[in-house]
């Protein structure tokens, strides 16, 4: 067996952002590229990945392997902010996609399509004064092992801040990321929405669930593995 490559821990920077940026839209369609579904890497990233970038960059962490960038979490501890920049962000990232419309594939114009008429109503209920995440992590880092210490960096900062709990939203499919993955994380399932942008290219079924944790204790931070 090979021994796993040293990996490490760390706050967010934003000399991080393209990395983050570049990690989301190589991961966006179950875990690979998103370029077979939308082609438009740019506005993407910006759906994505802005807010937690731009306007809160002190609740998200990193992953480094050997000095690069493999994974991300990109937190929020103000829901409300989040929300309100979320209404304003996606009048106009609708209003930039229409004007790019005309020049894209044809998949990425069913992508838009997609998310004028069914996109809002398949994503499944949420807390809304809750804190909530983003991760992702590339291929090669999706160990238990990088997984939880990116949780336990974010769950710590989370505690040490006065927060109670903690809720995601993240794609399942197949035997991937089902409710024995998250309890091992110490999540429980709220509920799943069956989402269908990805059936042209991907026919079985995939879901967004909502995962909720109760921060009960702060986690020690774990910040390197060598």
């Amino acid at each position: 067996m090979k021994p796993h490559p040293s990996f490490i821990i760390r706050p967010y920077r934003e000399s991080d952002r393209e990395a983050v940026r570049n990690l989301c839209c190589r991961t966006g369609f179950l875990g690979k590229p998103i370029d077979p579904i939308y082609e438009d890497r740019e506005l993407f990233a910006d759906f994505l990945t802005t807010y937690y970038t731009d306007h809160e960059p002190e609740s998200s962490f990193v992953l480094e392997i050997d000095g690069e960038l493999r994974g991300y979490l990109l937190g929020c501890r103000r829901p409300l902010l989040n929300q309100l920049y979320s209404f304003y962000q996606n009048i106009c990232l609708f209003l930039r996609s229409l004007l790019r419309y005309p020049r894209y594939h044809e998949r990425s114009r069913r992508f838009i399509r997609w998310l004028l008429l069914n996109g809002w109503r398949e994503v499944p209920a949420a807390p809304r004064r809750t804190p909530h995440f983003h991760i992702n992590l590339l291929p090669e880092a999706r160990k238990v092992s990088t997984t939880r210490a990116l949780f336990s960096a974010y769950f710590s900062y989370l505690y040490r801040s006065g927060e109670k709990r903690v809720y995601g939203q993240i794609v399942t499919f197949e035997s991937r990321r089902g409710e024995k993955m998250f309890a091992r994380y110490g999540f429980r399932v709220m509920n799943r929405a069956k989402i269908t942008k990805y059936q042209a290219l991907y026919p079985q079924s995939v879901y967004l669930s909502t995962v909720i944790k109760n921060l009960e204790t702060a986690e020690p931070l774990r910040v390197s593995n060598r």
